[in-house]
């Protein structure tokens, strides 16, 4: 008996600072789990290109009537966004263009416009350059300054610039350089690059936003911007989800394509708007990747995109009866 007693281990009393280490334990162990975190919200854009006419003023034009829906979804706070997608005032414009024709019809969107300059109506070198001063409110007549400038300040003619919008990552870049500047334009490839993939390191879904459409059918006044293929080998690396463009006078989109033309399922669905109010074209060609497509009908396209990658589209018709609309889901 006493041989077991002297076998048994002494009894040990715990001190408070060990008691209070073992209650946090068994709190952390036990309590509510941490909970989920909160997605990002939904994204709501308008997007559209090839504006507004020579002198155009009429509020009944097919210009007229797409600035007066897209302000007032501004107005209404019913989108996040207005990207402007190149082409804002015909033929070629300089501050008093855009000051006593775009501004009367469209200056209602500037407090949430993101725009990009196009080749030649927009901006070129030595030529027409007041664009950027015109979105940075520089422009005698008008100083209301676009969304993208009030937040970063004056951006010049091709400078390119990315924005974060909930959980997805937007890229703008002027296809001006490509006509223009072709040493520049390479250069913007290495920054598009660097761009896309900190984007992605970071959890983001991509989109990019340039003029001139890679993705499209011919007309008789434009081809394909072929000379993008390095931006579109790229957006292809980083796994870029959507792109957006204008130029052609109509309106395209694509299946979800990659750098070699083929329909994929994790490729880039490209939509080319440029039905803002220019006469239409009609197209020359048909491409095995554009899915559905019209050129008779003016208006913009509305965007939702969702935290998952995934979105919704719509063409919203203003003159015309061409429409467009359905889903990409997260896992295409």
């Amino acid at each position: 008996m006493q041989s077991a007693l002297l076998r048994l281990r002494p009894f040990r009393v715990m001190s408070a600072a060990a008691a209070a280490l073992l209650a946090v334990s068994v709190a952390g162990c036990t309590g509510d789990p941490e909970p989920p975190e909160t997605p990002a919200p939904d994204v709501r854009i308008a997007a559209v290109g090839d504006m507004n006419p020579e002198e155009n003023l009429d509020p009944d034009s097919p210009a007229g009537r797409n600035a007066a829906a897209i302000t007032e979804l501004v107005e209404n706070n019913e989108i996040d966004a207005f990207l402007g997608l190149g082409d804002f005032q015909y033929d070629t414009a300089y501050c008093e263009d855009y000051v006593d024709y775009w501004a009367p019809l469209w200056g209602g969107t500037m407090p949430k416009l993101y725009w990009v300059s196009a080749p030649n109506h927009d901006w070129e070198p030595g030529r027409n350059e007041d664009l950027d001063n015109f979105m940075d409110g520089q422009c005698p007549g008008f100083t209301e300054k676009a969304a993208i400038n009030q937040e970063r300040g004056y951006i010049s003619n091709g400078e390119p610039y990315s924005k974060d919008f909930g959980n997805w990552h937007f890229a703008f870049l002027s296809s001006a350089h490509w006509e223009y500047n072709s040493k520049r334009a390479r250069e913007l490839t290495r920054w598009l690059d660097k761009d896309l993939a900190a984007a992605k390191a970071a959890g983001k879904h991509l989109a990019v936003v340039h003029h001139e459409p890679y993705f499209t059918s011919n007309t008789e006044s434009h081809d394909r911007a072929s000379d993008h293929r390095p931006w579109i080998n790229v957006m292809w690396k980083h796994g870029v989800r959507l792109t957006l463009s204008g130029s052609q006078h109509n309106y395209e989109r694509s299946c979800p394509v990659n750098n070699a033309d083929r329909c994929v399922r994790d490729g880039m669905t490209a939509f080319q708007v440029s039905t803002g109010g220019i006469d239409l074209r009609p197209f020359t060609s048909k491409p095995r990747y554009i899915e559905e497509r019209f050129s008779d009908t003016h208006g913009f396209l509305r965007l939702t995109l969702r935290h998952d990658g995934s979105f919704d589209w719509n063409f919203v018709a203003t003159t015309g009866d061409g429409t467009d609309s359905g889903t990409r889901s997260a896992s295409e």
